[in-house]
């Protein structure tokens, strides 16, 4: 090969190195609420082939065991806010998805956590890949009926707890808040995670108890690096810019309309191929999102887009010189090969 073809096909190895980089801009963002557990990462915590409680084992018949392999995956991609159009009333718990249906269920046994009514708490949302958002916390009226059907109209008409852009720690987003005053029984708290970089948003429905009869606060173990689902995102829609900055809460009276469209799903592996879909998101893929990009202060992660698009970049870039440098050294041999005179 010439000096002139092997210079060539070094620089074009290194321009589709970067080019590559540069194109992409997937990135994975999940999570659930941890304390107070979640529904759907509770029953992944009790194992979704064997689970414990009469709940999750009800929940698992209805949608199969993925769900809850996906237990960072109850989502829409495109809710930009519209969280009262794109979910129907009986399905805010699985946010209008069909694999996750099995936890809109109406039991009054799903797994609970204690919590004590007016008391400062410390709410934590796990997070397998953090990004810039808005939380916001709901909680259910007095005379709430966990037997029935959870619909908007079951949640106070506005968020108890609202917090933008919380930093992160040990891999959740830590939200200090106060348990609102005046509750008893059960009741169930409902979270929306709406990214400002981002029409994607997250939901979660956790069972809590104000009358001793649940499990201590914050005692549920965490899932293991690498566990829950890893996807591609959606694109924004046509003529979105981001970042996208989540609507005002509405009440229950701007509820969208009972028939409005489900977001997209993914049906249930079988189980035969749910050994792999747990393997699909390896521990370091987490954790390279949960740290690409970050701002620390005091020991904490502020929570940030991490599309992992600059790490990637300057990966590619160091690829690019690698392969540049390559060249040079080839080339330099090929000139200095035995018996060319020294100049």
């Amino acid at each position: 090969m010439s000096v002139r073809r092997l210079t060539a096909t070094a620089v074009a190895l290194a321009g589709c190195a970067l080019a590559g980089t540069l194109g992409s801009g997937t990135a994975w963002a999940h999570g659930s609420m941890q304390n107070p557990l979640s529904r759907v990462e509770g029953c992944y915590l009790e194992g979704p082939e064997h689970p414990k409680s009469d709940a999750c084992r009800a929940a698992i018949a209805a949608g199969g065991t993925q769900a809850m392999y996906d237990w960072n995956a109850v989502r829409i991609g495109t809710a930009a806010g519209r969280h009262h159009e794109l979910i129907p009333d009986g399905k805010l718990c699985s946010a209008a998805d069909p694999e996750f249906a099995g936890l809109d269920l109406a039991r009054a046994d799903w797994p609970a956590t204690n919590l004590t009514a007016g008391a400062d708490f410390t709410f934590r949302y796990h997070v397998t890949a953090p990004h810039r958002g808005t939380f916001q916390l709901f909680i259910t009226k007095d005379g709430y009926d966990p037997a029935k059907p959870l619909a908007w109209s079951s949640l106070e008409p506005t968020p108890f707890l609202t917090v933008t852009d919380p930093t992160v720690s040990n891999g959740q987003y830590v939200l200090p808040g106060k348990v609102p005053a005046g509750k008893k029984g059960r009741q169930l708290i409902y979270a929306i995670w709406q990214r400002s970089d981002s029409p994607e948003a997250f939901y979660s429905c956790s069972d809590v108890v104000f009358d001793g009869s649940g499990a201590p606060a914050g005692s549920a173990p965490t899932p293991a690096p690498g566990s829950g689902a890893t996807h591609s995102h959606e694109p924004a829609p046509t003529g979105s810019t981001a970042p996208v900055a989540p609507a005002p809460p509405a009440g229950p009276d701007g509820s969208g309309p009972a028939s409005a469209a489900p977001a997209a799903s993914t049906a249930p592996l079988s189980p035969a191929a749910q050994p792999a879909a747990l393997d699909a998101a390896p521990a370091a893929a987490t954790a390279r999102a949960a740290t690409g990009d970050t701002t620390r202060s005091s020991g904490t992660e502020l929570a940030q887009t991490g599309t992992g698009r600059a790490t990637g970049l300057a990966a590619s870039v160091g690829a690019a010189f690698l392969l540049a440098g390559g060249a040079v050294v080839v080339i330099n041999r090929r000139r200095r090969r035995p018996g060319a005179h020294a100049r």
